[in-house]
């Protein structure tokens, strides 16, 4: 009866996730849709799990694991073990118990497993664990047949067999029986014996013809030997000669020269020393023959020794000398050999010899020893359920977690163990980073990661005292990028524990928290007031520098015409034009201040707060929303996909989980702290005497502008005499008026502000009498003010 499974989903990381809890989940995966698995491909390297149980996975062998094969390996682990749920369990030992013996998969595992604790005295046991199933020749080393379709020698029952089995490997090799010994596989048996009959039948065509192909019967192998060694240095001497014959000026040249033998003087000459094995084989004469006893080249003596004694003496009988005719007499003894030589077959099974090559043909060594390789293969599939055995122990070590990284991402959205795909920690600029990646090729990770909007930093790391590197990509997601740069240097832990050194070389920028994005603006503010500074410092200082070099070249040019350079006049005019400049410059800076102060301090109590706070959002608030919407859509995604991976859906690292994924440094619980610094850079009041002198110089201004005169004073004092009655009548239902200034008060702030633009403008006075030409009415510096409102009940 067909059911339908009810699937449980969590949402995390902006998508919904299935939940794998029980066997049932694990068992009925199949009938899961992949659209919802959270990935549908994976690669098998730069992950933190298990190769062996990827390889087993990976049946197609292509590098990667893809939702079919993740379903074949949970269907096949479901079938043989009793209850699928145990896989959730993520047990080191595997119960032999749990092994479901009612199939015949099953029965044959339980068997495998239990052969192999009997293997390795461990019969007793009803656990079994990947470290028994490692060691295959502790498993196989009583057995002598295994199924893996090799025997070593021993597992011959008689020495000759076994004899046999050794020549084979020391002609064409051995492979490795599971065993741990060598031994011969059927592919290598057949390989010998065709090899070693074709050498035979080579042998039986020199036995036909004996008397051409081997001259001096069985010691023709070691004829021709001796025969070749000398034969290029004979055949060039008989040439030397001939050419002699051909023009007798040639007999000097073609012996060594004086000038040869004068090289050898400061060397420490033997038979062996290499100079002289280039020297002619004897004296160059016309027609002269070969002597073999006396006038030989050194280096040659042992080799023409060799020759007489195995080819000339047995063939032209005992001679002093070998005359040219004679010598092609011998070269024509071997022509048929040569060729027999040329055409040889079996060379590989040579070394035995021809002896011992017939010897094993002549017994049935090829039916005993294929008969010991078709026992072995009989139990192959007994050796196959041992891989089995093995599989299934990683499977139910290692599946459950390889699901929780495929299916769902589980382990990376929660706290309770790492993803397989996150490398180790890096610690650097005061946090450590959890999220980092193992990346082959930086430059083709970084154009898929650019757009997950995440900062990235691309680190190489080394080993110390090693030549072992590696490179990880490490999110930073909390914190400020204000130190990170090219070229810093921190550690980087790996999930073994194992420290390396880490330098950041390429880095792929983007928003981190939102604390950084509200200061940004400030200190891009301060960042180019900075650099606008230090370039007006520059300036300023080049300026001076050619100045100097001008004047100092000026002067040199005076002294070289005799006469003393001159004075340059005091201009009067242009100090005053700076001053004044300093003035016009001072008066704008303070009236600007002025002007903020007096608009912020004309605010209710309650009002300044919000101007402050609106201030603020002016400046930080759209970098700080900009910032937010950036940080909420971070996407793991592009990450995975440049690493290999497919996966298919969007995974976000909102805030909150960013925090979490990068700790910053923080003092631990009870701890003291000191604030005291005695490298402190001391407070100076420079800052207090500049207020003051802004102030002094916006009153100043003020003054001479007009805006500030007795009738304000008057004003302000008035104002500060009601706002002081008012707090002391409290209850008071109304206030006095204060009086508007008198005409004669109007009339001298006239006079003052005239005063002062006449002063300070010139040319302002004709101005100001056209304008009265035209307008006769008097214009007021200061309006009266308005009635204060009634005080509100407290």
């Amino acid at each position: 009866m067909n059911t339908v499974h009810k699937w449980r989903f969590f949402r995390s990381g902006g998508f919904d996730q299935v939940r794998l809890e029980t066997g049932a989940d694990i068992k009925f995966l199949g009938t899961l849709d992949p659209k919802l698995w959270a990935a549908l491909s994976c690669p098998t390297s730069n992950l933190e799990f298990d190769g062996k149980t990827l390889e087993f996975i990976d049946t197609d062998r292509d590098g990667h694991i893809r939702v079919p094969e993740i379903i074949a390996a949970v269907e096949w682990v479901s079938s043989v073990l009793k209850d699928p749920g145990d896989l959730t369990s993520g047990a080191e030992a595997l119960q032999l118990s749990a092994i479901d013996d009612s199939t015949s998969e099953g029965a044959a595992l339980l068997a495998s497993a239990r052969q192999i604790l009997l293997n390795i005295g461990k019969k007793d046991e009803e656990v079994i664990t990947v470290e028994d199933t490692a060691d295959l020749n502790k498993i196989f080393a009583s057995t002598k047949f295994n199924g893996d379709g090799i025997i070593p020698a021993t597992a011959a029952s008689d020495a000759e067999t076994q004899a046999v089995i050794e020549d084979v490997m020391k002609c064409v090799g051995s492979v490795q029986d599971r065993s741990g010994l060598p031994g011969v596989s059927a592919e290598l048996i057949e390989q010998f014996f065709t090899e070693a009959k074709a050498y035979s039948e080579w042998w039986q065509d020199a036995e036909r013809d004996a008397d051409s192909i081997l001259p001096l019967g069985e010691n023709t192998e070691a004829a021709k030997a001796a025969f070749d060694a000398v034969k290029a240095k004979i055949d060039d001497y008989f040439t030397r000669c001939k050419l002699a014959e051909f023009d007798q000026k040639a007999g000097d040249p073609l012996n060594p020269a004086l000038s040869d033998y004068e090289a050898l003087t400061n060397t420490d000459l033997s038979r062996t020393t290499e100079q002289l094995a280039t020297l002619p084989l004897a004296k160059i004469e016309a027609k002269k023959p070969l002597p073999l006893n006396e006038g030989i080249n050194p280096a040659w003596s042992d080799a023409i020794d060799a020759l007489k004694q195995q080819v000339i003496q047995p063939l032209l009988a005992d001679k002093e000398q070998l005359s040219a005719d004679e010598w092609q007499a011998l070269c024509d003894r071997f022509t048929a050999h040569q060729a027999w030589l040329d055409a040889k077959q079996g060379a590989v099974v040579e070394l035995l010899g021809i002896g011992r090559i017939r010897s094993i043909l002549a017994g049935r060594y090829q039916d005993e020893i294929s008969a010991l390789l078709q026992k072995d293969q009989s139990l192959a599939s007994a050796s196959d359920a041992i891989d089995s055995v093995e599989k299934l122990i990683r499977y139910q070590r290692n599946l459950f977690q390889l699901l929780n990284n495929f299916v769902s991402f589980r382990d990376f959205y929660t706290v309770q163990n790492k993803a397989i795909f996150q490398a180790g920690s890096l610690y650097l600029d005061g946090r450590n980073c959890d999220f980092c990646l193992r990346v082959d090729d930086i430059e083709k990770h970084s154009s898929m990661a650019g757009l997950s909007g995440i900062y990235l930093a691309y680190c190489e790391c080394q080993r110390r005292g090693g030549s072992e590197k590696m490179n990880i990509a490490a999110a930073f997601t909390n914190g400020d990028a204000d130190n990170l740069m090219v070229g810093r240097n921190g550690i980087f832990y790996d999930r073994k524990g194992q420290d390396w050194d880490a330098t950041i070389i390429k880095i792929i920028e983007h928003p981190i928290s939102v604390r950084q994005a509200f200061w940004y603006p400030y200190k891009r503010i301060g960042k180019m007031i900075g650099e606008q500074v230090e370039k007006m410092a520059s300036a300023r200082e080049k300026l001076v520098q050619d100045q100097a070099a001008a004047g100092v070249a000026d002067i040199s040019q005076k002294a070289e015409a005799g006469k003393p350079p001159a004075a340059a006049p005091f201009d009067v005019g242009k100090f005053a034009g700076i001053f004044a400049a300093i003035g016009l410059a001072i008066g704008a800076i303070g009236t600007a201040i002025a002007s903020v102060v007096t608009g912020f301090m004309g605010l209710v109590w309650w009002q300044m707060p919000l101007t402050i706070l609106g201030l603020i959002l002016v400046i930080s608030g759209p970098s700080v929303l900009i910032a937010f919407l950036k940080l909420r859509k971070r996407n793991l995604a592009p990450l995975l996909d440049g690493s290999g991976w497919a996966v298919n859906t969007r995974a976000i690292i909102n805030i909150p989980f960013g925090i979490s994924l990068t700790q910053m440094a923080a003092l631990p619980a009870g701890a003291q702290r000191s604030l005291t610094d005695p490298y402190a850079e001391k407070k100076r009041p420079w800052k207090s005497y500049l207020f003051i002198l802004l102030l002094l110089g916006s009153i100043a201004y003020l003054f001479h502008g007009g805006y500030l005169n007795q009738g304000t004073i008057d004003t302000l004092k008035k104002h500060f005499l009601s706002d002081k009655a008012e707090t002391s009548t409290e209850g008071a239902s109304t206030v006095q008026e204060i009086p508007s200034p008198s005409p004669e008060t109007e009339e001298a702030a006239d006079s003052q502000k005239t005063e002062a633009d006449k002063s300070f403008h010139p040319g302002v006075e004709e101005e100001m009498k056209n304008e009265s030409a035209i307008s006769p009415e008097p214009v007021l510096t200061v309006p009266a003010p308005k009635p204060l409102p009634p005080p509100q009940n407290r």
